[in-house]
């Protein structure tokens, strides 16, 4: 049998000793309040229920799917065959408080599948009364709003009424007022209308007895004027009626031509019909020729070709001719002699002349199998025409790779311009490395030949020291502080009085040291060329310094200056030699022991400078 049945679904969370969901389907009848079914499923029956049915829905996603299954079944329930059923099969014959099973079922011509089987428990007693609780509840509720819904429809009834009857009464007072001012109104337009048609008759018939007058007068003056038009036209008739003589004359000289005309005509279609199927004929003939033509022209080409494998026979056979000729005249020479070889011969010949017939067969196969190869030749034709196309295709291809490889090649281009120029950025960088070691291995060789010089003039200065301790007593001037080393050398002294902290090179401690009776002697020429040595360092060391005159004089005698003049150039990348500054050679202290001539001339206070010994 066949039910309308309800499906409640509900999804219960239960959180009392462990956070659950529980899904809640119950089927019940509208029209039998005792029939109620239940089942509950948790997520572990789900898991069983899933591993049974070889479902592949999740817990979460299965309450939807199941919807989406019923609607199905509700769109299917009014067609004669529906695609989807909804079966409600229990064991026992009638429903009767026994487990009912309910199947979601696919019907098929080949099959019915059930997507879905789900066993539902009858609901007990209490269960049952708490539904019909339910049921109760909710029909009270609903009874209890549709009364309030009912008593305000009344109130809203009740209200539009009143509200309609006073509208009513006022329309209708309104209409008493504008039936009276109709009648007001009509009657007044009655009395001017009949006043306005009096009038307007009056005018009418004034306006007739105007139009009455003017009527008679066109009329008469239509009249003289339709007798003048009569006359011309009866004249114009006159002429009109030669005219038409003349012109009947003529159509009948004209019909004769026409006939005479449509005869020829008719003759002449005539042959021109007899000449088309003349003309179709000729080209059926045409056709049957050409084919002819074609068939005789195959014929022709395979004659010729059999002509030239005949002559070809031929002068093969004119060849062995000439050569059993030959032979023959041989034969005959050697007649007596050679008359068995003769037959061999002969049997040779007959020979041949079998091989030249199986060469013929031969050559019949050799032409049927050129026909096989040509229409080989018309297979490998159409062939080429599909390579072609591929061809074609791949050229296509082919102008593709080839524009993406000019691209890859612009870019390789670039790459490689880019390249360049950062190998000429790598040049220049390993130019100005060189330049910079280069430089430094100047600046090492300056500080060398520095050290030389250095080392040179200490030993110039211990030299002197030691010719003049030879020369003079060993004792200090009066006003010297200075001490002499253990080893020979003068300590450098530190003067306080000026404001000199550092100690002063050993040069200086050697001027100090000297005497001034031996420098105001001529004769004694190493504070002279001592002299002229600080002088010219002086010179060095600051370009502003005046030469000294004894370095002049010293010059001019030519003596020896101890060191060349490429060492005593200043250079911007040059290293200061420190030992010899210009206020230990320009200083007051050094005056009383250089020679009157060789004291530098004053000048203005300057900034000490560093004497620079280039390479």
């Amino acid at each position: 049998r066949r039910l309308n049945v309800r499906v409640n679904i509900e999804l219960l969370s239960v959180s009392n000793p462990v956070h659950k969901k529980d899904l809640a389907v119950r089927l019940t009848d509208d029209t039998d309040p005792f029939f109620l079914y239940n089942l509950v499923i948790s997520e572990e029956d789900f898991q069983s229920l899933k591993s049974q049915q070889g479902l592949l829905v999740d817990f979460s996603a299965f309450p939807q799917k199941f919807i989406d299954l019923l609607q199905q079944c509700i769109q299917e329930q009014n067609k004669d065959i529906p695609r989807f059923l909804l079966q409600l099969v229990s064991s026992a014959p009638a429903l009767d408080h026994t487990p009912v099973s309910l199947n979601v079922v696919e019907t098929n011509p080949f099959k019915h599948l059930t997507h879905l089987s789900l066993k539902f428990l009858p609901g007990t007693d209490a269960e049952i009364k708490k539904f019909l609780a339910n049921c109760l509840k909710c029909l009270k509720e609903d009874k209890m709003m549709l009364e309030e819904k009912l008593k305000k429809t009344e109130e809203d009834l009740t209200r539009q009424l009143s509200y309609a009857q006073q509208s009513l009464s006022e329309k209708s007072r309104e209409l008493d007022k504008l039936k009276n001012e109709w009648t007001s109104y009509t009657t007044a337009l009655s009395n001017k209308h009949s006043q306005e048609l009096t009038s307007e008759k009056e005018r009418a018939l004034q306006a007739q007895t105007q139009y009455q007058q003017q009527h008679e007068q066109q009329k008469k003056e239509l009249e003289n004027l339709h007798q003048k038009s009569i006359q011309q036209l009866q004249n114009r008739l006159s002429e009109l009626e030669v005219i038409n003589k003349d012109l009947t004359e003529r159509r009948y000289k004209g019909d004769s031509a026409v006939r005479e005309l449509k005869a020829k005509l008719s003759g002449l279609e005539d042959e021109c019909q007899r000449a088309k199927q003349e003309v179709l004929s000729l080209r059926r003939e045409n056709t049957t020729l050409d084919a002819e033509c074609h068939e005789k022209e195959k014929l022709i080409n395979q004659l010729q070709t059999r002509v030239a494998v005949l002559e070809q026979e031929i002068k093969d056979k004119d060849q062995l001719v000439t050569r059993t000729k030959e032979v023959l005249d041989a034969t005959q020479e050697q007649k007596v002699i050679l008359e068995e070889s003769t037959e061999e011969k002969q049997r040779h010949i007959e020979k041949l002349e079998t091989t030249i017939k199986s060469l013929s067969a031969e050559l019949l196969k050799a032409n049927e199998i050129i026909k096989k190869l040509q229409g080989d030749l018309k297979t490998l034709m159409s062939k080429l025409k599909l390579k072609n196309t591929v061809t074609i295709q791949q050229e296509k291809l082919l102008a593709e790779k080839e524009e993406k490889l000019q691209k890859e090649q612009r870019e390789s281009q670039e790459m490689g311009q880019s390249l360049r120029m950062k190998e000429q950025e790598v040049c220049k960088l390993q130019e100005q490395l060189e330049s910079t070691i280069q430089k430094l291995e100047e600046s090492k060789q300056l500080l060398k030949t520095n050290e030389n010089v250095i080392t040179w003039l200490n030993r110039q200065l211990s030299e002197v020291q030691m010719a003049k301790k030879l020369d003079s007593p060993a004792s200090a001037h009066a006003g010297g502080r200075a001490a002499v080393s253990p080893l020979g050398m003068p300590d450098r002294p530190s003067f306080h009085s000026s404001g000199f902290s550092h100690p002063i090179s050993p040069l200086y401690a050697f001027q100090n040291f000297l005497d001034p009776t031996h420098s105001k002697n001529g004769n004694s020429q190493c504070p002279v060329q001592l002299n002229s040595q600080l002088s010219k360092l002086s010179r060095c060391s600051d370009a502003h310094t005046v030469p000294a005159a004894g370095h002049a004089a010293n010059k001019e005698n030519g003596d020896p200056l101890g060191l060349e003049s490429k060492y005593l150039k200043k250079k911007d990348d040059s290293i200061p030699l420190r030992g010899l500054s210009q206020n230990t050679l320009n200083s007051e202290y050094l005056r009383p022991y250089l020679p009157a001539k060789a004291q530098p001339l004053p000048r203005a206070a300057a900034p000490p400078t560093s004497a620079y010994f280039p390479g």
